[in-house]
């Protein structure tokens, strides 16, 4: 399912439509205008021998038939919608080449098409697997813009310190 979310830059009010539209009553007219999809939820399932791993229902069909695994940020593999991932790397060359090519190189180095089997597994390469770490049991979460499978140990590490507290710090710093 896709959305439609309006920002504005200043706002008092939020409003929601029945076809998942939200609106930000504006105090100007700063209107900027964001659409796409969010995915979320967590999920545990084991990884098979030849490194394939099931990615629920929930998360292909936002992700699509086809789309694309690979190690970006932290230590896990991220999973992108086409869409998603060709505009991650139109922000990324629309920068001065001189600047991002070593960027644009690491992001695109590990990155590859990934089409689910009849069972709705992914076949992950060994590189893919070595680079995040992953074993037998397999995290995979929504993670917004795109789904991520981790090593459970590595991302419990990862998110020790967002504790309660420190979830509510960050709701407060982020205005929400």
């Amino acid at each position: 399912m896709w959305c439609k979310v309006v920002i504005f830059h200043s706002f008092h009010r939020v409003f929601h439509s029945p076809v998942g539209e939200t609106k930000i009553a504006p105090q100007n007219n700063n209107e900027l205008e964001v659409t796409g999809m969010m995915l979320y939820g967590r999920f545990e399932h084991n990884m098979d021998a030849k490194g394939r791993v099931f990615v629920p229902v929930k998360l292909r069909e936002k992700l699509g038939d086809t789309f694309i695994a690979a190690c970006v940020l932290d230590r896990c593999v991220s999973l992108y919608s086409l869409e998603e991932w060709d505009s991650l790397l139109q922000k990324i060359t629309e920068a001065p080449m001189a600047e991002t090519r070593k960027l644009l190189r690491k992001v695109t180095e590990s990155a590859e098409d990934v089409t689910p089997d009849a069972q709705g597994r992914i076949l992950l390469n060994k590189n893919l697997i070595a680079k995040a770490g992953l074993e037998k049991p397999c995290l995979i979460i929504g993670a917004g813009r795109r789904a991520e499978i981790w090593n459970p140990a590595v991302y419990e590490q990862v998110m020790e310190d967002m504790t309660d507290d420190k979830l509510e710090e960050e709701f407060i710093k982020y205005g929400f």
